[in-house]
């Protein structure tokens, strides 16, 4: 075999934009007809498993989510970077199937199906004789059922996806080509080969996508010669960490791969804020092998605004452990928002814009709540208000510190702004961004504080999520009037 003419050995020219921003790890794809539906991992996030279409794999809307009632997602936590790891979501038959793994509700994967993607979406069957994570589905020639998965390796057995038997002994399938963490398998058949899609080298710096081919969907597999399909290890781009990837063919014959990766800044090492996004490339195949040609993206990222108001919150709004609906509840005017007795409960959205502002108007006369941005409860900032008084509160770990106060009245409008640095460019000060926290009132905007946007990174606090907006109830309850995201780039 010829190496491929042109091929880029390193992923080619990557996006500098993703197609879905802020936290949308492990995406995977397909396409009915001419719509492609995308879901990816949600963590301890309820509902669960974000579903968005598109026409165009570039412009994307959120139809709902997979897991979207308690029978179906059980969080018996709200420890951060559990819940939900990553799905493979498929077409077969006139019906949609969607597997996952629920880390904090063991053992085995979860197999979900439905008729229309907008749901509803069935209770799991548990398939109980797999474990690991990453689990994907396929069917062969013969209508068989095969269940792939990482466990120490990429493994695989028949699966009767009615029952969650499964019908035949694991077996190791593929070990990658030597990196670490062989995970998020994906099978295709293209042409007269299977394809075994793979990451390697783990979810951060060395993380890539690599693929091999066989006869059948159990192999055995070879390597691709120009291995890895994709990473950005060893590269000065923009977009860092990249793999977790899924191959998806467009009505026209040409193919496109959507993976995940992160957009870090700031001095060095670099920090990023957003989580885990997913970005997409266009592929062409070339003498029996895909390569990467280009990127797949917006021309801009689109200004958003949302809005927690009157009614049933929108899909985007989720909470940390606990379905929005167990802690919330319109009442005349505003959302009472109850803690439950079991310590901070918090309802939020996505940050999916590097710069941003966020608003809430907050009553606590019978509690305390705050308007906050956070990677987990142990990393946020936030305007804590109770009784009269609010106060800005940053917390790093064990470290939680005041920044300022304000009187807190009927009128005061929290916000959380989050904005560039403005370190010198070689500073090794310089922060992804910087987060302001002010209050508004009739008589004007008073800044309470500023905190360094390192501190709200995932290479402090560490796991698999990222920044997320919304409103926490620490104790008793709270009037929230309302919750404004707005997001500009």
């Amino acid at each position: 075999m010829t190496e491929p003419e042109a091929v880029p050995p390193r992923g080619g020219v990557l996006p500098t934009r993703p197609i879905l921003g802020g936290f949308h790890p492990d995406p995977t794809v397909c396409r009915v007809d001419d719509v492609f539906y995308l879901a990816c991992s949600s963590f301890e996030y309820a509902p669960g498993v974000p579903l968005l279409r598109s026409a165009d794999l570039v412009n994307w809307e959120l139809i709902g989510a997979v897991m979207d009632r308690p029978s179906q997602l059980v969080l018996p936590d709200a420890a951060p970077s559990g819940g939900v790891y990553a799905p493979t979501l498929r077409h077969h038959d006139g019906t949609f199937f969607l597997v996952t793994t629920n880390v904090s509700d063991g053992p085995g994967h979860l197999l979900m199906t439905a008729t229309d993607p907008s749901g509803p979406w069935s209770d799991p069957v548990r398939i109980r004789g797999a474990g690991g994570i990453d689990p994907d589905l396929v069917w062969d020639e013969d209508g068989r059922c095969l269940l792939t998965w990482s466990d120490g390796g990429i493994r695989q057995a028949a699966l009767d996806p009615a029952t969650g038997e499964l019908l035949s002994e694991p077996r190791q399938l593929w070990s990658g080509t030597g990196g670490r963490d062989p995970e998020g398998p994906h099978l295709y058949r293209v042409g007269r080969w299977w394809y075994l899609l793979v990451a390697e080298g783990g979810t951060g710096p060395g993380h890539a996508v690599t693929i091999a081919r066989g006869p059948s969907p159990e192999g055995p597999f070879e390597a691709c010669p120009h291995n890895p399909l994709l990473t950005a290890r060893g590269t000065p781009g923009p977009v860092q960490n990249t793999g977790h990837a899924d191959l998806v063919e467009r009505p026209d014959g040409s193919w496109a791969m959507v993976f995940l990766g992160v957009r870090p800044s700031g001095s060095f090492p670099g920090w990023h804020v957003l989580g885990r996004e997913t970005f997409a490339v266009d592929v062409a195949w070339r003498d029996g092998w895909p390569v990467v040609t280009g990127p797949i993206e917006p021309e801009a990222r689109p200004p958003a605004r949302s809005v927690l108001g009157e009614g049933a919150p929108g899909p985007e709004w989720v909470g940390a452990g606990v379905f929005p609906d167990r802690v919330l509840r319109w009442s005349r005017d505003r959302w009472r928002m109850s803690s439950g007795g079991t310590g901070r409960v918090f309802v939020g959205r996505r940050q999916e814009h590097t710069t941003m502002t966020a608003r809430a108007g907050i009553e606590a006369d019978r509690g305390a709540g705050a308007l906050e941005i956070r990677v987990d409860p142990g990393h946020r900032i936030a305007l804590e208000a109770e009784g009269g008084r609010v106060r800005a509160v940053a917390c790093a770990g064990p470290l939680v510190t005041v920044l300022g106060e304000a009187p807190l009245t009927a009128d005061t409008v929290l916000e959380l702004r989050v904005v560039a640095s403005t370190a010198p460019e070689y500073s090794r000060e310089r922060g992804p961004d910087v987060i302001v926290a002010a209050v508004r009132t009739p008589e004007g905007t008073t800044e309470l504080a500023r905190l360094d946007g390192r501190y709200l990174s995932t290479e402090v606090a560490g796991g698999f999520t990222g920044r997320m907006v919304g409103v926490s109830c620490a104790s008793g309850g709270i009037g929230v009037r309302f919750v404004e995201y707005r997001g500009d780039a």
